[in-house]
């Protein structure tokens, strides 16, 4: 379903024929059908999901890069049940309920608007107004969307449930109170406030670190009366159980050094390195120890500017040249 974005991502506020999304699922089909509406919140949200991944990992050797002739989007990235995996579940579904979320606050959708619980007198100084954003509405559209295809009794849809409730979770947790003053010249003599969700940015930052942190799992069975069943459990138990803000994994990652069709690695050839850093993104780690080649760039920049009274600025057009690393 993450394809939903990939093919709508143009789309704008337009309504979405959900006969013509490729790769929905039955409940996620009627689903589209009766909430048209917020179909292209949805479709926004894990278009701004796929985005923030791939700000997230630009500087790494997998740097979610999108295929265009695949409903699978990443390519076979995601048969893996890997930390890459888990982060892109979680920044989409993520993604669907703050786009869902903000588009009700916004009064684009005729089922959805403020959230209204936040009433009466919280503290001094300040009073409920505004419009708080139902984020409530946001994570439950998401989840609905979202899990409808995780109903298999197998590790990887438990893991995907997992992940995709880390990911809507996030933005519970960074929910945040904006103020507006009232009084004269500016005074702050009262306030309203509203619930509101942070930027995406600060949502990204946070499921990244997540990533960094996964907790690997391990697969047991179980035999029910539907049949066996697969559940995840902890696969170091001297190290604290995840909870449901954490991202888990139960498979390795490739080292994305080289291209390979079967795992979805690109490789890292060509790719822009940083010389001065020793971390992932520099030539070192990158470029997986092939080393790098360097050529010169020359790019036009406004330079030496100066502002005139009143009120423009003027600059004029220098050339710079700069280095540029990418890996053999």
């Amino acid at each position: 379903s993450l394809a939903i974005g990939h093919q709508y991502s143009s789309l704008g506020t337009q309504p979405i024929p959900c006969g013509s999304i490729p790769g929905l699922v039955p409940k996620q089909l009627r689903f589209c059908r009766n909430y048209m509406e917020i179909m292209p919140s949805v479709a926004e949200g894990v278009k701004i999901g796929i985005q923030e991944c791939q700000h997230q990992f630009r500087g790494r050797r997998w740097n979610c890069t999108t295929v265009n002739d695949s409903l699978a989007i990443f390519g076979p990235v995601l048969d893996k049940a890997t930390r890459e995996s888990a982060f892109v579940h979680a920044i989409a579904s993520a993604g669907v309920a703050f786009a869902v979320t903000r588009s009700c606050a916004e009064g684009s959708a005729n089922i959805c608007g403020c959230d209204t619980r936040h009433k009466g007198s919280p503290g001094e100084g300040w009073k409920w107004g505004g419009c708080s954003e139902d984020v409530e509405f946001g994570t439950t559209v998401s989840r609905e969307f979202a899990d409808a295809r995780e109903n298999r009794p197998d590790a990887r849809s438990a893991m995907n449930r997992h992940n995709n409730e880390a990911g809507r979770t996030s933005i519970i947790e960074l929910m945040h109170l904006k103020c507006k003053c009232h009084g004269l010249s500016g005074s702050c003599e009262v306030k309203t406030c509203w619930w509101s969700q942070p930027d995406f940015r600060v949502i990204g930052d946070y499921l990244k670190d997540k990533y960094d942190s996964a907790s690997e799992m391990v697969v047991e069975k179980h035999r029910e009366s539907r049949g066996w069943v697969e559940t995840l459990r902890p696969k170091y138990n001297f190290f604290k159980a995840p909870t449901e803000k954490d991202l888990v994994y139960y498979e390795n990652s490739p080292n994305f050094c080289e291209p390979n069709p079967e795992t979805g690695s690109f490789g890292t050839r060509d790719r822009i390195c940083n010389v001065t850093s020793h971390g992932i993104d520099g030539c070192d780690l990158l470029c997986c120890g092939r080393g790098h080649n360097t050529r010169t760039e020359k790019r036009k920049e406004k330079c030496h500017c100066i502002f005139h009274w009143c009120c423009y600025v003027r600059c004029q057009e220098c050339i710079r040249v700069y280095d540029v690393h990418t890996c053999k």
